[in-house]
């Protein structure tokens, strides 16, 4: 059995951020990735993502950003090989390929199962990720009709059977998916939920650099009014494309994308589409106009800005038939869900996610790192997960010399 102090497991922009932090402190520990460094933005994304956050936002510890393009926006392959870079400049002690399979708490700390071997530890730091299991609701229903994914597998326009595209959800990855097909001549219908609108620039600058200076991106969880409500919020509409454009409904319509409202159901091999579309656009522009209201009194405008609101469709779908051929896939672009059935029971909440506190878990030793407002509003950002690493990697070494004085 290999053993190290603290064991973090997952290999990707947090779990090596925490790694450097460790190392920086002199504590032994090791990184445990299933599969490479960045495994999911290498497998689990389109080919032409770029990253949505501005690079100048994308620093992480020992590593702030110095490139002659701040305000540009990386592709996921060239991010890939930074983090490979910063994995080799730090000497962060990776083990690739090694997948955990269980996690329990022992009697001095905690015992690990992997494909490749066991690991003991007195310190376990999830940093799995907050995209881990994708979600496919009512996808069963849809068997034996149109090609099922979810916006995970997709990889481009051309590796997708002919015929249109149903996607699913509106938020960032799904009204990205959308506008590349939609300008390669595809067919697409684009089912429309909850979302988030923003511009990409705002009076000249990007929208996180507002976000940022207002202090927007720093506000902890339990210091917002609806702390359930915000954890639940779907990713923002944007999009890194080096233009700086936006991509939302609007946008989507002019390319002509069709908009429908959310898949309420799905029966006798049709998809029911809910009557809300005007109110789900509705709510949507009004958050937004609150939020650049609120951008304005901050930057001391003298007029307030405008956007023009989305426009809602006169007509609008209310079923789609998953026999009659026009449809060739349906696109999820639902999200995810954390699967902890390998960690210490009493880790996970009756929600089944990892219940914790700034990520520090009620089990002694166990902490988390990555995960949507683990800390913050940031904290799954790739900064965000950053600044979180060096407040964890502190808590690490405070428990550890407690129980060093312990069991001196």
């Amino acid at each position: 059995m290999k053993h190290a102090d603290v064991v973090i497991i997952g290999g990707g922009q947090a779990g090596l951020a925490l790694s450097h932090c460790l190392g920086r402190a002199g504590i032994d520990h090791v990184v445990l990735e299933r599969g490479r460094i960045g495994e999911r933005w290498r497998t689990q994304s389109w080919r032409s993502l770029r990253l949505l956050t501005p690079n100048w936002l994308n620093g992480l510890p020992g590593s702030p950003y110095d490139g002659a393009d701040p305000d540009g926006f990386r592709t996921k392959d060239v991010f890939v090989h930074d983090l490979e870079t910063y994995a080799s400049r730090w000497q962060v002690p990776v083990e690739c390929g090694v997948e955990v399979t269980s996690c329990r708490r022992t009697g001095g700390g905690f015992a690990l199962a992997t494909g490749a071997g066991d690991w003991s530890a007195r310190v376990v730091v999830v940093a799995t990720g907050h995209c881990d299991r994708p979600m496919m609701p009512f996808v069963s229903e849809t068997r034996g009709g149109p090609l099922n994914i979810h916006a995970s597998q997709y990889r481009s326009p051309g590796e997708l059977p002919p015929g249109g595209v149903l996607i699913v959800g509106a938020s960032s990855s799904g009204v990205q998916i959308a506008d590349e097909l939609a300008r390669v001549g595809r067919r697409v219908m684009l089912s429309v939920g909850k979302h988030t609108r923003l511009p990409r620039l705002w009076r000249g600058k990007d929208i996180f650099f507002w976000l940022c200076q207002m202090g927007v991106m720093a506000q902890p969880l339990d210091g917002l009014a609806n702390p359930e409500s915000a954890r639940r919020q779907p990713s923002l509409q944007l999009a890194g494309r080096p233009d700086k454009a936006d991509i939302d409904l609007a946008t989507l319509q002019a390319l002509g994308v069709e908009l429908t409202g959310r898949v309420r159901g799905i029966a006798n091999r049709e998809i029911a589409f809910a009557d809300d579309l005007a109110a789900q656009i509705a709510a949507a522009d009004a958050k937004q106009g609150r939020l650049l209201a609120e951008i304005d009194r901050f930057a001391g405008a003298a007029r307030p800005g405008r956007r023009e609101p989305v426009p809602t469709p006169s007509a609008r779908r209310q079923r789609l038939s998953l026999t009659e051929g026009s449809t060739g896939t349906v696109i999820w672009a639902t999200g995810y869900a954390r699967s902890f059935d390998w960690l210490e029971a009493s880790a996970v909440g009756p929600d089944g996610e990892l219940a914790h506190r700034d990520g520090i878990t009620g089990v002694p030793g166990l902490y988390a790192l990555g995960f949507r407002f683990l800390r913050k509003r940031d904290s799954n950002f790739i900064g965000g997960a950053g600044v979180d690493a060096q407040a964890i990697a502190a808590e690490v070494s405070s428990y550890l010399d407690r129980k060093g004085r312990q069991a001196a």
